[in-house]
């Protein structure tokens, strides 16, 4: 039976303890900064003291509570593919007051969080889980798994310099890791290049080309990991099967979730 979607919630003990406003975004409830909140407004107790600080590791023998209730019994592990518009920010709540990935989402849906990023202006796959503990997994580099995309860039493209990449390359004192890249198309000044990198920087990809010396228009997450963009509208969103999830993290036990404490 796969580890990852049958494994017990609340296992009876876990290695180390963890901070109390991890397991309270883990829970569902809100994010870190959120419940960072909610602890200084005195809405967080641990075994009936009520918190002052978030300062606090748990362990599964602690009783949380937040406003008189005990944390939500969590769900299984989900997994969505939604395929986002560029103009969106991948955020909850955006200080500048830009429109956010979350607040575009169906309000049927439990609160999400996203494995890894896309900036503003950039579209397509992006992941979407209710769990905290397996969107953190499923993006770290030592996952392993690569991120598709295809770019449309402005300027003259050097094919030597973009195969150039698979070595990787350093800008601005950031080493970036090894990209594969290639010439698609040409059309007039412009260009398409697909590229396929396994660890995603902030703005790699941008940095890279324009390093090269040439402006990204359009850039589309095509696949992360074995998920694919494939046929889904832009704006759309289609929660993977249990099956396929299955099938894709069974195998691999690097993406199997941390425990969780009691409630």
């Amino acid at each position: 039976m796969n580890p990852i979607l049958s494994a017990p919630s609340l296992p009876p003990s876990i290695d180390k303890p963890e901070r109390i406003a991890k397991v309270l975004a883990r829970a569902g409830l809100c994010s870190r900064r959120d419940a960072e909140r909610w602890i200084a407004e005195g809405r967080v107790a641990v075994d009936g003291a009520v918190l002052t600080s978030p300062a606090l590791t748990v362990t599964a023998e602690n009783q949380i509570r937040v406003d008189g209730k005990p944390l939500p019994e969590p769900d299984l592990p989900r997994l969505w593919r939604y395929h986002k518009p560029a103009g969106l920010v991948t955020t909850h709540r955006d200080e500048k007051g830009r429109p956010t990935v979350f607040a575009a989402l169906p309000p049927e849906l439990p609160r999400l969080v996203s494995i890894g990023r896309l900036d503003l202006n950039s579209e397509g796959l992006l992941l979407l889980t209710n769990d905290g503990g397996l969107a953190r997994r499923l993006e770290l580099p030592a996952t392993g798994w690569l991120r598709r995309y295809k770019v449309r860039v402005h300027g003259e493209v050097d094919e030597n310099r973009l195969a150039a990449l698979a070595g990787g390359v350093t800008i601005d004192g950031i080493a970036y890791g090894p990209i594969r890249a290639a010439l698609a198309r040409v059309r007039g000044s412009n260009a398409w290049v697909e590229m396929a990198l396994r660890e995603g920087k902030n703005r790699e990809i941008r940095r890279v080309l324009e390093h090269l010396g040439l402006a990204v228009t359009r850039l589309i997450r095509l696949s992360y990991g074995p998920f694919q963009l494939g046929n889904l509208a832009r704006g759309d969103i289609k929660e993977v099967s249990r099956k396929v999830l299955a099938e894709q993290l069974g195998p691999r036990p690097e993406a199997g979730l941390p425990a969780r404490p009691r409630r």
